[in-house]
């Protein structure tokens, strides 16, 4: 039996300082998550040969036969070992007499991480022998029978938290590595705010789960999306790096709240927060405005949040587009510091150094400066040093002093100051983005800031026909702790500006997008939505390094999965029906020449 007080106590005990905790208690957090969203202990026992989990025993358990499967964690002397599954850990004594001697082989002889099987009597552990970093120390197993249901042969790493291991090591042997308590601890976590999530939108606000095709056509604009080959020959499909079309055409269709754990796809390399592969909270709502967007998502992460988190405390701030930039140098801050640019041109307006007399005296010539409380007395020269060295290496980005923030950041961390709590959550609203951006290969020509499904603030639709660089859009970012985990925008429900924008103002193939427009042509809603990065908001919740220690079987920093060894090559004779030849890479110097 579970007592609140204890699971209250565990999870606050285990759960906050994850990466410190060296006993694997994983069931245990396990049922404290599900306890923090069930009224209602799932019956983890049900269906299957065990009795019992090996984390669930306890001294109420005194004198009952169970039967426990599990993994063998370790052995000591050939006296007793712990047996671990997905609730936990549980001490096993192997038998000593001559009339077990059976018993006392199949424990003794399989290789630790060995899949065994034992029945026997709950007992207590002698006086003195207790162990309070156990959920089940007070208690140990009697064994009468054991089976060997699967022999472990030699790991290529250990399952403990402290044997390091390459990331490419544990992609390779991903199997044994979802074995380890940070990756059964991150994968459940995730599972329980997916699971509140769908609560939330569902059950709560009536928002309709519909799964959208993951072939479609490939679409203007945008990120690089993978080709997936048909019989068709000379035709593709191309897999969807957002169900953006479709979430506007069920709105069109009337089913006024859709909702989707929805995978999407990029065909541009990993990175420590974006992998090929992803997967979004994606949503959509008709005859909403940005307000209303901004207010749902508030809910819904307050509701999934996890129990063992400080509480997200809403509304979220705001800030524009423009005001972030002046004030962090990114449109993505993170705002758990301060250290905030600051325009210090009327200082130096009659200065008489040259180099800020030259920036001052260009068009929208400034001189900025970012504060650094105590800089002196924890900065050395040499950081000072590289602080140069870095401006001058990103001199030439917009970005430069929001990057500048974090590198100094980083410096003053380095020396201990504490700047960013790892316990603290920072969200921030980002509005009122500009609607189009000019493009970095020609900046005569516009790109789309968003997508170019965004709907133009209602102020600035003048714009589009006189001064198009100039109009915002009724897009928003929501930005946590730096990254930006969410996106969305009320979209353009009126078919005739939406093809204006198409084909005069970004010059797309409006024949590409017809089925679109021509939807909105039949009495399309007033819409709006945003999809959250479900991998990146589970990597800052649970305080992981990379996206890839949330997600199950992640594709590596190159984009390949080192397990399978994917992408692989396929024999000619299978490519042709769909009418494809594979060409040999040609010499580098003939391509050269070329």
């Amino acid at each position: 039996m579970y007592f609140p007080s204890w699971l209250s106590q565990l999870y606050r005990g285990l759960s906050r300082p994850i990466r410190r905790t060296t006993q694997p208690i994983w069931g245990s957090l396990y049922r404290s998550l599900l306890q923090s969203s069930q009224r209602r202990i799932p019956e983890f026992s049900s269906f299957v040969v065990r009795t019992n989990t090996c984390g669930e025993l306890r001294s109420s358990h005194l004198g009952q036969e169970v039967t426990l499967c599990g993994w063998i964690q370790y052995r000591r002397q050939n006296t007793f070992l712990v047996l671990r599954d997905f609730d936990g850990l549980v001490q096993v004594i192997i038998p000593q007499d001559e009339s077990a001697a059976s018993v006392k082989k199949i424990l003794c002889e399989a290789p630790v991480e060995s899949v065994v099987q034992v029945s026997g009597t709950v007992i207590s552990r002698p006086a003195g022998q207790e162990n309070p970093k156990m959920p089940t120390g007070e208690i140990e197993i009697k064994v009468k029978t054991a089976e060997l249901l699967n022999a472990c042969k030699k790991l290529p790493f250990e399952i403990k938290n402290f044997v390091k291991k390459t990331e490419a090591l544990r992609l390779q042997y991903r199997y044994l590595d979802l074995r380890s308590f940070q990756m059964q601890y991150n994968l459940r976590l995730r599972s329980q705010m997916v699971m509140k999530m769908r609560e939330y939108l569902c059950n709560l606000h009536g928002f309709v789960d519909i799964e959208t095709p993951t072939l479609f056509k490939r679409t203007p604009g945008g990120a690089k999306e993978f080709l997936v080959p048909s019989r068709e020959p000379g035709k593709f499909y191309s897999l969807p790096q957002s169900p953006q079309q479709f979430k506007q055409l069920l709105m069109v269709g009337g089913l006024d709240r859709y909702f989707q754990v929805a995978r999407c796809y990029r065909d541009e390399g990993s990175r420590p927060d974006r992998q090929p592969e992803f997967t979004q909270i994606d949503i959509e709502m008709s005859f909403v405005d940005q307000t209303g967007i901004q207010s749902l998502i508030e809910g819904l992460l307050q509701y999934s949040w996890p129990n063992d988190k400080d509480p997200v405390v809403v509304p979220f701030p705001t800030m524009t587009f423009a005001e972030v930039l002046a004030t962090y140098g990114t449109d993505k801050p993170d705002t758990r510091f301060g250290m905030k640019i600051i325009d210090i041109s009327d200082v130096f307006r009659n200065t008489e150094i040259g180099f800020l007399q030259d920036a001052l005296s260009k068009p929208h010539g400034t001189v900025k400066a970012i504060c650094i409380p105590e800089g002196a007395k924890y900065l050395k020269r040499k950081d000072i040093e590289s602080i140069r060295n870095f401006a001058a290496d990103h001199f030439n980005q917009c970005s430069l002093l929001g990057k500048l923030r974090l590198e100094c950041a980083d410096l003053l961390e380095t020396r201990g100051v504490v700047l960013r709590d790892p316990t603290l959550f920072s969200f921030l609203w980002v509005v009122d983005f500009p609607l189009f951006l000019p493009k970095e290969e020609n900046p005569r020509e516009l790109e789309s800031a968003h997508h170019p499904f965004t709907a133009p603030h209602p102020s600035d639709i003048h714009l589009l026909y006189t001064e198009p660089k100039k109009a915002r859009s009724q897009h928003y970012d929501l930005v946590l702790n730096g990254n930006e985990i969410g996106g969305g925008s009320i979209r353009i429900h009126n078919a005739e500006l939406q093809r204006y924008i198409l084909a005069t103002l970004l010059k797309e193939d409006v024949k590409m997008l017809s089925h679109l427009l021509q939807a909105l042509d039949y009495g399309a809603p007033p819409h709006g939505g945003i999809a959250l990065g479900l991998d990146r908001l589970i990597c800052l919740v649970t305080g992981s390094p990379s996206i890839r220690d949330v997600i199950a079987f992640p594709k590596s920093f190159r984009g390949h999965d080192l397990m399978s060894n994917t992408p692989d090559s396929v024999p000619p004779e299978e490519l042709k029906p769909y009418h494809i030849r594979v060409s040999k890479p040609t010499d580098s110097k003939a391509e050269r020449a070329h």
